[in-house]
């Protein structure tokens, strides 16, 4: 009964249908207090309510966060508060999980994780939600997730697999260099173009702590990327361009590795570069002219 101009509230009656498995009254005018769907709640695979011009009020009922068989839940346009509890992770089926656009407050869940695999849709744009993107939000795979419009904490960063689109294929908020910095994410690249796996010594990379804490990372009190030493230690692979948006580095020593093709001309960018050693890989071709251009230089190993 989706997109019927249907306005005023639901009748109680609607809480008393025991076989219920899809219920879309999507895209109405529909307001009042959200049904708790008594007795259909263990039955219901689809409850898409969103998209009401006057909207649903109050909070989600317990019920809903108990229906175990939901595969679609969509809530998005209404005038909802509370939070969302922990007990979302139990819904093992949801494969759309849309409350975008209404007025949730609290942090994302940690349990919404326990959906990966399965989840496909993650909407939460626009409410009041705040504190941190948990990182369990980053292990979820090949998901789409719209988080724009809340208010996180101004010094949390996102998950890693948010920023780089490592394993979901949408994030709305990547390019938001407070949540998603791009010396983190340029460290991520230069990780899978050298065969990072690979390496000798690879602690703490990729993990969900400040890329500063990465061997061979060092950083300024800003959390500037300042340094990259990663002398003899099993680098092969390929330089990306991507290594020229650690625009504040001094220090690059890549030495004594196996990394092959040819030197990014994106090096030239790194303006602050006092010591450069490249020496001992299988580089090929020509040095780029745009080295030149690097007048802070004191030491060039090529």
């Amino acid at each position: 009964m989706s997109s019927n101009a249907l306005s005023g509230s639901l009748p109680e009656s609607i809480n008393s249908l025991p076989e219920l498995r899809q219920f879309d009254m999507s895209s109405n005018a529909l307001s009042g207090s959200f049904p708790g769907f008594t007795e259909s709640f263990a039955t219901l695979q689809k409850l898409d309510m969103s998209k009401q011009t006057n909207g649903f009020i109050g909070s989600i009922p317990d019920n809903i966060w108990r229906s175990l068989s939901l595969k679609v839940l969509n809530l998005a346009d209404n005038r909802l508060t509370g939070s969302i509890p922990s007990l979302v992770g139990n819904l093992a089926a949801l494969e759309e999980f849309d409350l975008s656009n209404n007025f949730l407050k609290s942090m994302i869940p940690a349990e919404l994780g326990m959906l990966a695999g399965i989840l496909r849709r993650l909407g939460l744009a626009n409410n009041t939600l705040s504190g941190t993107i948990p990182f369990q939000i980053g292990q979820l795979q090949g998901v789409s997730v719209l988080l724009k419009g809340n208010s996180f904490d101004n010094s949390s960063i996102a998950p890693l697999g948010l920023c780089t689109l490592r394993s979901v294929i949408e994030f709305d908020l990547a390019n938001d260099t407070q949540l998603c910095p791009v010396e983190r994410n340029a460290l991520s690249d230069f990780y899978d173009s050298t065969k990072g796996a690979e390496w000798t010594d690879s602690t703490n990379w990729l993990d969900e702590n400040e890329h500063c804490d990465w061997h061979g990372v060092i950083c300024d009190v800003s959390n500037r990327v300042i340094k990259l030493e990663l002398r003899n230690n099993g680098l092969s692979g390929r330089l990306r361009e991507s290594i020229g948006d650690l625009a504040l580095m001094e220090v690059l020593d890549l030495s004594d590795n196996d990394i092959k093709g040819s030197i990014p001309t994106a090096i030239g960018l790194l303006s602050e570069l006092t010591y450069l050693r490249l020496s001992y890989n299988a580089f090929t071709g020509t040095a780029p002219r745009v080295l030149g251009k690097l007048t802070k230089l004191q030491l060039l190993q090529l």
